[in-house]
């Protein structure tokens, strides 16, 4: 696949992006709006919730990044 390129800035991502809501399994979660210690820029969740497996309870932890594709590649100052 080809390298992308963010089609907005850091600071047009870090001023305008809000935080995504995120189902699992029924549970709704809130991805909060994040800059990674990398430099990518993105969504980041994590918790644990409850499913079912053979008819039993089974807590389950969730570790959720989700990153916009180039962003790594964008200038480090907010301009």
């Amino acid at each position: 696949m080809a390298k992308s390129t963010c089609p907005v800035s850091r600071a047009e991502f870090l001023d305008g992006a809000t935080p995504l809501i995120v189902v699992v399994n029924g549970v709704v979660m809130e991805a909060e709006v994040k800059e990674f210690s990398t430099g990518s820029l993105g969504w980041y969740l994590n918790g644990k919730i409850e499913v079912n497996v053979a008819g039993k309870p089974v807590t389950v932890q969730i570790g959720l990044n989700m990153t916009v594709a180039g962003s790594k590649d964008l200038p480090k100052k907010r301009s």
